[in-house]
């Protein structure tokens, strides 16, 4: 225990030795060692020339300054300290300051709500709805469009009197007068209950049951051609007829000028149901941006012309083309995820939506439950630009569309007049499901599939999915009865949907195994087979 004392007293003592030796030090530096300085000074001044001399002596002012600097800053603080706890008027003024910002900002709170109840106003209602802003102010409970627009809290407010807060009555909208009555009916949805009315006593047209895919192919191409001045090859209309065969989601990819939007508008005219064009905007980052949202404020669904082509096609048989213009200006897989997922549903009664949680009396007849049924009679087709401007369209978005490449102008024909062409979405599915009776892939080039298949397992770690199996043997059969072959068909596919993925590996290192892989493409299928997925691999090497 002693040797502990000990040892415990000798480290103590020196560093009570140190702690002295620095406030020693300190003060020397700064307070008793101007003797030393000075004396330094008195040495060497005398025989210094001039600008040594004014140098010296700016150097011993400059010394002087750093002690007299802390000593008045330590000087100040403590004043301050002193007099803020001293003397309590600078804390009333601080406090008083305060004060004045809250109420500029209840003010601002006060505008903010008269400028939104002018807004409910003109939607237009019945009666004057009251400025109620300020009694944020005064009541416990904020207002909302509940007790603003409630008759009752509109009268008690024209006599001066705000109305009970929890009043739920349903807010008051524009009167609409019909067969000289006068009709109240809330309604949340105008856009889709005008599309109520104008179903209500539609006049469908004649539909040709007799037309066949060569003769609807054919006569898209004639149709364009001759009346509205646009020119296809028949390559390009087999590709896309047949992609509706295979995926709900068609995507047009190509330099500027190529039809991409033309193609799927002038489409719809072809079967008298122009179509939706929606310009997608770089700032779009979920479902909100294409299908609009339920405004609490003024009680109404804030609709958008998507939304109002989605309810549409419910009413309509004629297929329904949704263009989504420049899709890939904002990454698809944010706002447009809820409909792949629905999209994916083995039962077609699961396509729905939710828009909003309740229903209300006065909805659209086809709003179920607060639900929109996505009809099987819909296709949604997005063009596509592969530049600075735009993102990547991912695997997850490729896997679920059927990519169409429009790099080349046709070149203009002569023909006459060729008409329209009233078709059902159920036609069309019906003559999709007679061309795989008609046109089923052959074995044999399954069996080149298969080889080819494994190849690409072995060589680069690629294989085809079961969506690319289900979407292969759709587009096939349809592409054969639009005129094509079966390798053609094939041929597409592979190129687009499986040799795709090359793009996004690290090709230099399997730059000699994609020689191999066209050699072997070559060897099964024939020198001059596959030709389009030839070229495809060629121009990835070529990049490299």
């Amino acid at each position: 225990m002693s040797e502990f004392l000990k040892f415990a007293y000798e480290i103590l003592s020196q560093v009570v030795y140190n702690i002295v030796t620095f406030v020693a030090s300190f003060l020397n530096l700064f307070i008793t060692g101007w003797g030393e300085y000075f004396e330094i000074f008195k040495t060497y001044f005398p025989t210094l020339n001039v600008i040594g001399k004014i140098l010296s002596i700016l150097l011993m002012l400059l010394l002087a300054a750093i002690p007299i600097i802390c000593i008045l800053l330590i000087v100040r603080k403590f004043i301050l300290h002193r007099k803020l706890k001293k003397d309590k008027t600078d804390n009333a003024v601080l406090y008083k300051e305060i004060a004045r910002l809250n109420k500029q900002v209840l003010s601002l709170m006060n505008e903010k709500n008269s400028i939104l109840a002018l807004k409910v106003n003109a939607m237009g209602g019945v009666e004057r709805i009251p400025y109620m802003g300020a009694s944020a102010l005064t009541d416990d409970v904020v207002p909302n469009v509940g007790n603003v627009t409630n008759p009752e809290n509109v009268a008690a407010a024209n006599a001066g009197v705000v109305g009970d807060a929890n009043a739920k009555n349903a807010p008051v909208v524009r009167a609409v007068v019909e067969n000289g009555a006068e009709d109240t009916t809330v309604h949340r949805f105008p856009k889709l209950s005008l599309v109520d009315k104008k179903y209500k006593d539609f006049q469908y047209p004649v539909y040709n049951e007799e037309v066949t895919l060569e003769q609807f192919a054919e006569g898209y191409r004639l149709f364009a051609a001759s009346q509205m001045g646009l020119y296809y090859t028949p390559e390009i209309v087999r590709r896309f007829i047949a992609g509706m065969a295979a995926s709900k989601l068609l995507i047009l990819e190509g330099i500027s000028g190529t039809g991409k939007t033309s193609l799927p508008y002038s489409f719809s005219r072809y079967m008298e149901n122009p179509a939706t064009i929606v310009s997608v905007q770089p700032s779009f980052r979920d479902r909100t941006e294409l299908l609009g949202y339920f405004n609490e404020f003024s009680k109404r669904f804030n609709e958008t012309e998507f939304l109002r082509a989605l309810y549409e096609a419910n009413f309509t048989p004629t297929p329904t083309l949704i263009v989504l213009d420049e899709m890939n200006l904002a990454r698809i897989e944010y706002y447009f995820a809820e409909m792949l997922s629905v999209l994916e549903m083995p039962s077609k009664d699961e396509w729905t939506l939710d828009l909003v949680p309740t229903h209300w009396e006065g909805d659209p007849e086809k709003i179920v439950d607060g639900k929109i049924h996505v009809s099987d009679a819909t296709w949604f087709v997005g063009t596509a630009n592969n530049d600075d401007s735009t993102f990547t369209i991912t695997d997850k978005v490729y896997d679920r569309a059927m990519p169409i490449e429009l790099n080349e102008r046709a070149d203009p024909f002569e023909c006459e007049t060729y008409p329209h062409c009233d078709i059902t979405a159920e036609h069309l599915y019906q003559l999709f499901k007679k061309a795989k009776e008609d046109y089923p892939i052959s074995d044999e080039l399954l069996d080149k599939m298969q080889k080819l298949d494994s190849y690409l397992q072995t060589r680069f770690k690629l294989s085809f999915g079961n969506r690319i199996m289900k979407q292969l043997n759709d587009f096939i059969p349809v592409y054969v009865a639009c005129g094509g072959t079966e390798l053609g068909g094939m041929d597409y596919i592979i190129a687009r949907k499986v040799l795709k993925k090359f793009e996004s590996m690290n090709v230099t290192f399997v730059r000699d195994e994609i020689t191999g892989l066209i050699s072997y493409i070559e060897k099964t299928f024939g020198s001059e087979g596959m030709q389009d997925s030839k070229d495809y691999l060629r121009r990835i090497q070529n990049l490299y």
